[in-house]
């Protein structure tokens, strides 16, 4: 296997050898996992129809840490989707903030789906989102989107009532400390069990090819520059996707490259202060018209600012003023995509810019926690019984 230029035992000999094999297979593990929720169709809809023919359901999308972002990138599509039933609300709430602030989270007497995005299944938190669900919600249903059979999320519900366990195929079980795989696998699986439209899971696979296949020099003279601020900037659920993509620079970077997340607009108030010269900016732009306008008004003000340099990832060339700059990247996917297609797809140029700055600081990407301060499955998390939670 190679990777943006590197052949398999350099990647292996600088610790990298599942981080970049699990950010390649993507275009493969997408095919392979549409195929699944198609294959499972029947028993996906038995679950899903009656929930979501309730009048008054409460859909909640968790997760923690990259889990939780890809709630964030999957609500507004889901609210889209359902907008025809006013009832009906869709929050994307982190395991963390569950477990720790359950009253404010959950409501007793609204009947609540609670999704759970989880790579292994064995997170404290996401184990004891569910047991706080149920033992705080008179009707809750558990929808678990899990990649890892043995599990513990996926072993507790699997076969019990009210529940319904989507597994994902062993390979988007990342091996290496950060979820890329699995993030965008997860996400795709969650889109299609729900119906939601999106280009073909060939269409995606292509496009993410291509990037693969074109954007290495790019990529490379990204990365020669000496950045020390990375900022991952997206509207509506590509605000969810800019998340994940700064967390991955943060992760392989092991902290040593400063990353941020924002919208276009949220940018101006404050945390536009941290540009300089040496900070990298990603902007993903919309594929809606109406939210696009902003995205490219911050795109004009900053490169006529000048300060850092500026990366537009799009689906189409800008508008007539708006000439493409040669950092800019084109995403093979169509115009009228939703935003929710572009987000695995942009997702692979971030994952890679993130590998290929870990390698240069001399990190090893599958393990870049040279000090143990993060683990692949968060360690040291106390749940504390609710009962007993006051002071």
């Amino acid at each position: 296997m190679s990777l943006l230029n590197f052949e398999t035992a350099e990647l292996a000999r600088r610790g990298a050898p599942h981080t970049a094999r699990e950010i390649a297979q993507q275009p493969e593990v997408w095919r392979t996992v549409h195929a699944l929720v198609q294959s499972q169709r029947a028993a996906i809809d038995a679950f899903l129809q009656p929930l979501l023919a309730l009048p008054d359901l409460r859909i909640v999308l968790t997760g923690a840490g990259s889990s939780a972002f890809i709630g964030q990138c999957l609500t507004p599509a889901l609210l889209q989707r359902l907008g025809a039933k006013p009832g009906i609300r869709v929050e994307a709430i982190a395991t963390t903030d569950i477990v720790s602030n359950p009253a404010q989270c959950l409501q007793p007497g609204v009947p609540t789906l609670l999704v759970s995005f989880a790579r292994s299944g064995n997170s404290p938190e996401s184990l004891a989102a569910v047991e706080l669900a149920d033992a705080t919600v008179r009707e809750c249903h558990h929808l678990a989107v899990t990649c890892a059979a043995d599990g513990t999320l996926a072993r507790r519900l699997g076969g019990r009532g009210r529940a319904h366990v989507l597994l994902l195929p062993d390979e988007t079980h990342d091996r290496a400390f950060a979820m890329t795989s699995s993030f965008t696998g997860m996400l795709l699986a969650a889109a299609w069990a729900f119906g939601l439209a999106l280009p073909s899971a060939e269409a995606l696979g292509d496009a993410a090819r291509q990037l693969l296949a074109t954007e290495a020099a790019r990529l490379d003279a990204l990365n020669a520059v000496s950045f020390e601020r990375v900022v991952v900037l997206g509207s509506n659920g590509l605000q969810g996707l800019a998340k994940e993509a700064a967390l991955k620079v943060l992760e392989l970077s092991d902290g040593r490259l400063v990353a941020l997340a924002d919208s276009p607009l949220g940018f101006r108030h404050g945390p536009k202060t941290v540009l300089n010269d040496r900070t990298l900016v990603l902007i993903v732009l919309s594929n809606d018209s109406y939210t696009r306008r902003y995205d490219l008004d911050l795109l004009r003000e900053l490169r006529r600012q000048g300060r850092g340099r500026i990366v537009a990832l799009s689906t189409s060339a800008l508008n007539a003023e708006d000439a493409l700059a040669a950092d800019d990247v084109l995403l093979d996917l169509p115009v009228n995509a939703p935003d929710l297609a572009l987000a695995p797809v942009a997702l692979v140029f971030a994952q890679c810019l993130a590998l290929l700055a870990s390698l240069k600081l001399g990190i090893t990407p599958d393990n870049p926690s040279a000090s143990g301060t993060v683990t692949r499955v968060v360690s040291g998390v106390i749940i504390h019984p609710l009962a007993t939670s006051a002071p």
